[in-house]
């Protein structure tokens, strides 16, 4: 039987993508959000405040699986009151879901917690993963800290299983995302590398994001904390020569740590979204066997130029490759 799936803050960029994913698996989902606006269109739609329990509490009930990805944007100045609306909105909104579950007859049978990568330290030495990762320092470190304490704090019933997401850089070919943001600079003649160019990024492709959400479902054995990135984690120099590479653009120039900081400011937004070094390696994922189907930016990025938008990434069904069936470094399926 295909069960429900709650998805919080469901008008976002993953929240639109996981709504579409499971619809096309047949499951009944139900989108929660603040506003409709910037919604897919997929499932049923319900509003909430984030901070309070409301009519929206119902599908919890007996559902499948809850993700949670609520939370106000980072991409902006880190002043004292966007601070705390960062902070606030994501515990707040943790917390009332945990209220919600507690209360339920038949509660979830699973619990997604989205998070971020930036939880580590800055780390251009070696990567880190979930078992001898060490904490970094600074506010978006302490913004993950917090996060993840009211999630694993929360007192849900034991039947509910907890997931608390790492997630890296998310990539897809939608409008105002890094990967569009980035090829608007490269195409401008603006693509070298920022700051030092050594920090490495943590990514990964749609395509594996929503296959390893899924299969973490799937698994009754996945619970606590995972990295949800690619297995290469390229520098920032390495990843814009691969922007460039698909843009065609020969040359890019590099932009200094100082004017990084004075276009941050005219963005009104942070020079650490791109200066910290992000290096989570997924240790648990690759002990449990996943088998990425874009494990290297390049031909990631490739395939991206085609899947413009929400209707252009999944025009083409998904397919995962299984048995002698494997995805070639050029993302085409061989058999061998």
């Amino acid at each position: 039987m295909k069960t429900a799936v709650v998805i919080f803050g469901a008008n976002g960029f993953l929240g639109r993508y996981l709504c579409r994913h499971f619809v096309r698996q047949g499951r009944e989902v139900v989108a929660v959000g603040r506003r409709k606006e910037d919604w897919s269109g997929d499932g049923m739609f319900l509003e909430w405040d984030g901070k309070t329990i409301g009519p929206w509490a119902l599908a919890l009930e007996g559902a499948g699986l809850v993700i949670n990805l609520a939370g106000r944007s980072v991409d902006c100045r880190y002043t004292e009151e966007n601070r705390r609306e960062i902070l606030d909105s994501r515990i707040a909104a943790t917390r009332v879901i945990g209220e919600a579950i507690a209360a339920c007859e038949a509660p979830p049978a699973v619990w997604m917690n989205a998070g971020t990568a930036t939880w580590y330290r800055h780390a251009e030495d070696r990567p880190q993963d979930e078992f001898a990762g060490e904490p970094g320092e600074g506010f978006s470190v302490e913004v993950a800290r917090r996060w993840e304490q009211a999630f694993f704090t929360a007192k849900t019933p034991g039947h509910t299983r907890k997931l608390a997401l790492r997630i890296g850089m998310v990539m897809a070919n939608e409008p105002d995302t890094v990967a569009d943001v980035l090829g608007k600079l490269v195409r401008r003649g603006l693509g070298g590398r920022m700051g030092s160019g050594k920090q490495r990024v943590s990514w990964i492709h749609m395509d594996d994001f929503l296959e390893i959400i899924s299969r973490l479902e799937a698994d009754p054995l996945a619970d606590g904390v995972f990295n949800v990135t690619a297995p290469e984690a390229p520098t920032n120099a390495e990843m814009m020569l691969h922007f460039r590479e698909i843009q065609g653009m020969p040359v890019g120039l590099p932009a200094e740590e100082w004017m990084l900081k004075l276009g941050a400011l005219l963005m009104r937004t942070e020079t650490e979204l791109v200066l910290k070094s992000r290096w989570a390696e997924p240790g648990r994922l690759l002990d449990d066997g996943y088998r990425w189907r874009w494990p290297e930016m390049g031909p990631a990025l490739h395939d991206l130029e085609s899947r413009r938008g929400l209707n252009g990434f999944f025009r083409v069904p998904a397919r995962r490759a299984f048995g002698a069936r494997v995805w070639t470094t050029g993302g085409r399926l061989r058999t061998t």
